[in-house]
């Protein structure tokens, strides 16, 4: 894959690879030292063949400690189709769903992006999601990213708590949120440190709290899993209908479905999704009720590979058919080019 030629864009690559690789060990030791090892292993995919960069994740699934689990690492760019808007994009972009219900999901994002005009910024996001919530996790996860954001930590976690609203069922995503949209002073080395800083911070308490929750064994009840099937049902209903970072990935282009569904749990509660057509604005009871088709007719429904494509699709031509209700994703409160100079 052919890299972004861009000093910045390759800057941002050399740090969220070092992310990835720092936050797979990471999970690698808390999860072996509680016995139940997950091994990470690579799958890469290239945009246009290479031309145009690609990506490399790291997953694993289905094994003692790990519904699943997403590191992705991309790079796309059109070095050599100066028309485009997009010069490049670079992002960290990593979910992890833990089987137990008592250990907490888990989601962060780093990503610097370019703009032919010659505007570029950082968004950085991390937010704890726990089915089951644990005040002590919770007061640890942000106070990681506090230290490691100081004085802009206060606008990050208003911006968090914006984004990750959802209206419909008047209720957060997560417990604590943490979003910086549009990030760039004229000091690009404080801004990559700050980037680095939240980044280190994000995945090294998650990894810590992760093993902490292993290692504590608490008995999971039928209550337990019926909390978890719902807060997954929760959290693949606000990434599909909300998440802006989602649909202009799917928007954009279609040879990565698997890897930008990567977020999504292994099972949902289709009766639920369903159940929540008649609380979301027109036209998105549409999207909705595709949503629920794509899945499989189970209960608990998997969240499969095929079921992936299936929901990419869905999102894809709802957004085709219905351009206006973009307008309805979740924001931060600071506007930013995002699928239109995507495209």
């Amino acid at each position: 894959m052919i890299p972004a030629a861009s000093p910045g864009a390759a800057r941002a690559l050399s740090l969220v690879e070092r992310l990835q690789r720092g936050f797979a060990a990471a999970l690698e030791a808390a999860t072996a030292a509680a016995g139940q090892p997950a091994s990470f292993a690579p799958v890469s995919w290239p945009r246009d063949d290479g031309r145009h960069g690609g990506g490399t994740r790291l997953g694993v699934g289905d094994v003692a400690a790990i519904d699943r689990a997403s590191i992705n690492v991309s790079q796309v760019h059109y070095d050599d189709e100066p028309a485009r808007a997009l010069a490049s994009a670079t992002a960290l972009s990593t979910i992890i769903h833990p089987r137990s219900p008592h250990a907490p999901s888990v989601h962060i994002h780093v990503s610097w992006t370019e703009l032919r005009s010659g505007r570029a910024y950082w968004r950085i996001m991390a937010d704890l999601n726990p089915a089951i919530a644990n005040a002590d996790d919770t007061a640890a996860f942000a106070g990681a990213l506090r230290d490691a954001a100081g004085a802009l930590y206060d606008e990050a976690e208003a911006q968090g708590d914006r984004y990750f609203f959802i209206p419909a069922l008047g209720r957060h995503r997560g417990v604590t949120h943490f979003y910086l949209e549009d990030h760039a002073t004229a000091d690009a080395d404080a801004d990559l440190a700050l980037a680095e800083r939240v980044g280190v911070a994000a995945t090294t308490t998650y990894a810590r709290l992760l093993g902490a929750a292993l290692a504590r064994a608490t008995p999971i009840t039928d209550a337990d899993r019926a909390a978890q099937r719902a807060y997954h049902t929760l959290y693949l209903f606000q990434v599909l209908t909300l998440d802006r970072g989602t649909t202009s990935g799917l928007l954009i282009h279609d040879q990565n479905d698997v890897g930008i569904l990567g977020s999504l749990p292994s099972h949902v509660d289709r009766a639920l999704l369903a159940s929540w057509r008649d609380r979301v604005p027109a036209p998105q009871e549409r999207l909705v009720d595709a949503l629920v088709a794509a899945l499989p007719d189970a209960t608990p429904a998997p969240v499969t590979d095929a079921a992936k494509l299936a929901l990419a699709a869905a999102v894809r031509h709802h957004y085709q058919a219905h351009p206006e209700a973009i307008a309805l994703q979740a924001t931060g409160g600071v506007a930013v080019p995002t699928v239109a100079n995507h495209r």
